[in-house]
């Protein structure tokens, strides 16, 4: 797109990286929310979504002039709905010009009329004006300390509260598509009405929580200037990653179209082996962003209901690759992993040249680099895409996927991340800038197979130990005579607070331990960690107190129930 001259309030199209030029209006940032250094950019904030992002000037049009271009190459549902609200939001501001340009006329016309009537001819005459001009000035001058003084008391209120009286809709949750078109005003209706938008809020409705104008606007530009040991490129919901002008890596708000239903799926035919707790939800979350999808699941019942929702049905994963592009895999261990591929009628039965496939199973580095080898020996293409998450952030599409491998196939698997997580990060191995010249690197190869591997069994590492941490306090707690519900609403209100550590500590008080993520799964990460740092020499005693733990709670038949079913262990 070409450069333009724009200005704050203007309706825009912008275009963010492979997404489709879409509506937006240019508006204030955040305060906590900088520029990014280098071109020239504007902050954008779409229409009929809760997107927002820093984009290019060139990367931007004028909304009217550009209106039918953009109409003609983009037909989606949801571009149309956010026409729609564009189109709305003119309406209704020009509703509101004409509706102020009429109130003036009666207002002039209603003075012009009494001033003909009432005009003063004599001394006496002004001197009862200016009484009367005196009296109206009095009573003007209470009627502003009552309003001071309701305003005081409406101060005192919630924001909560005061958002309920000013909301004509007090119950419930506002229609979708009220919400999707519930679009700010521009700067342009209202004029100088309250300087160049320095004040700017987004109205938050009932059903959403009312702590800032705009929750979404708590994403903080971040800098990393130092080099990490691992480098990562993402494609993302809601963070976009991007390299600055000055060589460092920062993270910034960006678009989050899967949430919104506004990718365009791939046009290539996927398939999914492996239906648990996790592959469920990302199966779902690929159907509904209109994504071609054959399942197949070890028990086979379990594709029933996604063949309701449009799947297809694969007989064998063999059947599935061979009639899929790029077939998915989700299973539950490296077993499990490695007979998906190499049993009967297995994975490498129906992988060809140009076949993918992305193995999205949490296992050990070298199971991961042994199913790479038998696909690519048969010319497929390969990518390991692990998940973190759990059963519920799987269902909402907004897992963290670590890949590594093949970078065209992550490329080639941008719709299908978009749709399944709302972050995913290509792992590349650092090379160590210190060695002579000529010499090799400690790491080698980008994207090499076994970074994400290793990566997600230390986040899930860390993810295990502090839910051993976790029970052990709350039973330390009752052991004492202390409250655990305290102990729950001091951590909350403390540095640790987050949403993994109130749903796992109410888990406990409530003894609910139905699985989000089974605590079989979490010990089995514990173990390939520990080996994993036994491998290169270095000390997981955190992680191993952890496993002994968890492994007390399988003796106690927890296998099967949610992680935080650690505690039983600690009261055994």
């Amino acid at each position: 797109m070409a450069a333009v001259s724009l200005r704050l309030g203007d309706l825009v199209w912008g275009k963010l990286g492979r997404y489709p030029p879409w509506p937006g209006k240019i508006v204030n940032p955040p305060k906590d929310l900088k520029k990014p250094r280098g071109k020239k950019c504007f902050f954008v904030k779409f229409f009929g979504t809760e997107d927002h992002a820093w984009i290019k000037v060139e990367q931007l049009k004028p909304y009217h002039a550009h209106k039918e271009e953009m109409i003609k190459i983009n037909k989606g549902k949801r571009f149309q709905q956010a026409v729609d609200a564009v189109e709305e939001f003119l309406r209704r501001a020009k509703g509101k010009d004409q509706t102020s340009s009429h109130n003036s006329a009666d207002d002039k016309n209603r003075r012009n009329s009494s001033e003909e009537r009432s005009r003063p001819n004599s001394g006496d005459e002004k001197r009862k004006l200016s009484l009367s001009e005196g009296k109206v000035k009095k009573n003007m001058g209470e009627g502003k300390k009552r309003v001071s003084s309701g305003s005081s008391e409406r101060g005192s209120k919630s924001p909560l509260k005061r958002a309920q009286e000013q909301s004509p809709r007090k119950r419930g949750r506002p229609p979708k598509d009220e919400k999707d078109l519930t679009i700010p005003e521009s700067s342009t209706v209202k004029g100088v009405m309250a300087g160049p938008m320095a004040a700017f809020k987004w109205q938050p409705t009932v059903s959403e929580p009312v702590k800032d104008a705009d929750p979404h606007f708590h994403h903080f530009l971040l800098s990393q200037t130092e080099k990490p040991a691992v480098c990562y490129q993402a494609i993302t919901k809601k963070l976009k990653i991007c390299e600055e002008e000055t060589g460092s890596t920062s993270i910034q708000a960006a678009d989050s179209t899967a949430v919104n239903g506004s990718i365009t799926p791939t046009d290539k035919k996927i398939g999914f082996l492996g239906l648990g707790l996790m592959g469920s939800g990302i199966v779902s979350n690929l159907l509904k962003m209109g994504h071609t999808v054959t399942v197949w699941n070890r028990t086979a019942e379990k594709c029933d209901l996604f063949i309701q929702e449009g799947a297809r049905l694969g007989r064998t994963p063999a059947e599935v690759v061979s009639t899929c592009d790029i077939t998915f895999a989700c299973v539950s261990d490296p077993k499990a992993a490695k007979d998906l591929v190499l049993g009967p009628s297995g994975v490498l039965q129906g992988i060809r040249p140009g076949k993918c496939y992305v193995d999205m199973s949490t296992v050990d580095a070298d199971t991961v680099t042994e199913l790479a080898q038998v696909i690519v020996s048969r010319g497929g293409r390969f990518l390991e895409a692990p998940v973190s998450g759990n059963q519920q952030l799987s269902n909402d599409g907004m897992l963290v996927i670590l890949a590594a491998g093949d970078r065209g196939l992550y490329e080639d698997c941008s719709s299908c991340f978009q749709a399944m997580g709302k972050t995913s990060f290509f792992l590349v191995s650092a090379w160590k800038e210190e060695e002579p010249e000529g010499s090799e690197p400690v790491l080698s190869g980008a994207g090499e197979v076994g970074n994400a591997a290793k990566m997600m069994l230390i986040v899930n590492m860390v993810q295990g130990s502090f839910m051993a941490t976790i029970a052990e306090g709350l039973t330390l707690a009752q052991v004492t005579g202390q409250s655990q519900q305290t102990l729950l609403d001091i951590l909350n209100q403390g540095q640790l607070a987050s949403i993994f550590l109130d749903q796992k500590c109410q888990n406990i008080l409530q003894g609910n331990f139905k699985p989000d993520f089974y605590l079989k799964y979490i010990q089995k990460d514990l173990r390939l960690a520990i080996a994993l740092g036994d491998a290169v020499n270095h000390p997981t005693p955190m992680a191993a107190a952890a496993n002994e733990v968890y492994k007390r709670a399988k003796a106690l038949d927890q296998s099967d129930n949610d992680m935080s079913a650690v505690y039983r262990a600690y009261i055994h």
